[in-house]
């Protein structure tokens, strides 16, 4: 394996490529905890709170998608990925998962078809319904079908059919007893919360699960994240092993 040093927001950061993709491992400053979080998708943005726990002495890794919709040959490799990364760098054989928005995608359905190498997922204005996002059939102002058509093939008409959402998962992750802390604004404009978030939060409570949830009032769908981030980092580290 070849690996390069650099700098990401003050961390030592070790880059390198698995199975043909971009990865990295950022280091904490102080003593490592061997806890970790993989974060899915959109590795730069809005990263507060992957920046707190490295603070507290997690390691944070990425490692490039093919796309942003959670295909199987991505979440094969995210799951592969998560194995390699706990024995190479002698971290926790269980992960934290960080999905925001199409990273709550993949967040879900690597949690679902991987529950044992998964700790518990952070998840922000995720989407959970494909006909919400990217099909934009009920409240979102923003489609992004024809991205997704032109990656997957599907249709609209493919998608009525379609059973493989990542509600289709909540079961999956209730079933494993994988606790998540849910945040997302009440006004989301593209991944509507009412229409993706609340399905999970409304199955989840309603069958015991583990769940904290955060909504933002008047909240778009950015920024990320809360004004202050302990509640989020403190469900995470409180439920990682």
């Amino acid at each position: 394996m070849n690996y390069q040093i650099s700098e990401w927001n003050g961390f030592s950061c070790t880059e390198f490529t698995f199975d043909g993709m971009p990865a990295k491992l950022v280091k904490p400053n102080v003593p490592s905890s061997g806890k970790w979080a993989l974060k899915t998708e959109y590795f730069g943005a809005f990263p507060e709170t992957e920046i707190a726990l490295l603070n507290r002495g997690w390691h944070l890794a990425w490692i490039q998608n093919e796309n942003r919709w959670a295909e199987p040959a991505d979440l094969k490799r995210k799951g592969e990925f998560i194995e390699f990364v706990s024995a190479e760098f002698g971290l926790s054989k269980k992960c934290a998962l960080v999905g925001m928005s199409c990273g709550g995608l993949y967040a879900v359905k690597t949690a679902a078809l991987y529950p044992e190498l998964i700790s518990v997922l952070y998840l922000d204005a995720p989407v959970m319904n494909l006909l919400s996002c990217p099909f934009a059939l009920g409240k979102s102002q923003v489609s992004m079908a024809e991205e997704y058509f032109n990656f997957t093939g599907r249709t609209l008409k493919d998608m009525l059919a379609y059973r493989d959402h990542p509600i289709d998962k909540m079961q999956a992750l209730l079933q494993n007893d994988l606790p998540v802390v849910l945040v997302a604004g009440d006004s989301d404009t593209v991944v509507p919360y009412d229409e993706n978030g609340l399905h999970l939060e409304k199955y989840y409570k309603a069958n015991g699960g583990k769940i904290q949830v955060h909504i933002k009032k008047g909240g778009d769908h950015h920024p990320h994240g809360l004004p202050d981030l302990t509640p989020i980092v403190e469900f995470i580290e409180k439920n990682s092993e």
